[in-house]
């Protein structure tokens, strides 16, 4: 279930506020991609163009994230429920993929960045299981940025399949259930190895979190900008962050 560690697990879980960045920039950033359908809809184009242009904007924004000093970035790219889009529509997304894992990994290489694929692999096409895994190896010594792409994914069932390894290894008898806490339950999640995000995004207008990053968005915070996603660059991150870094985060507490 787990994601191929990005470094050492802590035993426990930091408070959110100490993951927040010195200058208030936020330390993980995780975005919704919402919007490629409609943004070619407007223009008379196919689905297809809509989608081209995305994957433009998921460079442009990993590029900006790096020039801000981001050290993590989650992007939403197929959740488990796009599976019953149609068949045509999923494999020429999946084609993207490809050409991008074929293309432009070299780039991330020579950039620092480190990627990492959650979500479930078992559903996804042999060949691109394998350029991930290569992807993944290729990028592995990098910490400038760690981009995380969720394929496959669903929050619910990220959850179910970390209760599902904690309660098999109670039945093995390896963990107390009693001694079963917040920070072991989070150490079963795909995102295992990083903080949990101080804020997400959704581009297109839509305002929910569609069953993504369920447990870790707990305490994040939420930024809903109408720019469709393939018109989403550096300067709509920085305006995200902007609106980030104007509220107060308490956590529960009361103002000091």
């Amino acid at each position: 279930m787990r994601a191929t560690p990005l470094q050492p697990a802590p035993t426990e879980a930091a408070a959110p506020s100490e993951q927040n960045g010195g200058n208030g920039m936020p330390v993980h950033v995780a975005i919704i991609m919402d919007g490629n359908g409609r943004w070619a809809k407007a223009r008379g184009l196919p689905r297809t163009a809509g989608h081209k242009r995305g994957a433009d904007a998921v460079k442009r924004v990993v590029k900006g994230a790096g020039n801000l000093g981001i050290k993590y970035l989650t992007l939403f790219g197929f959740s488990s429920e796009n599976w019953s889009r149609p068949e045509s529509e999923v494999r020429d997304l999946f084609s993207l993929l490809r050409f991008y894992l074929e293309n432009d990994i070299a780039e991330l290489v020579s950039n620092g960045i480190r990627l990492n694929v959650i979500g479930d692999r078992t559903r996804l096409p042999t060949d691109t299981v394998k350029l991930i895994e290569g992807a993944e190896a290729r990028t592995a010594a990098n910490v400038k940025l760690v981009l995380t792409i969720a394929l496959s994914y669903g929050g619910r069932q990220e959850i179910v399949a970390a209760a599902r390894a904690l309660a098999a290894e109670s039945a093995a008898g390896r963990i107390d259930p009693a001694g079963i806490d917040e920070a072991a339950f989070a150490h079963c999640l795909f995102t295992a190895d990083m903080p949990d995000p101080d804020l997400l995004i959704r581009t297109s207008g839509e305002q929910r979190i569609s069953n993504f990053l369920l447990w870790q968005l707990a305490y994040s915070e939420l930024v809903f900008t109408e720019t469709l996603w393939p018109d989403f660059g550096q300067k709509e991150l920085e305006e995200a962050i902007a609106t980030y870094k104007g509220r107060e985060r308490r956590y529960g507490a009361v103002t000091s």
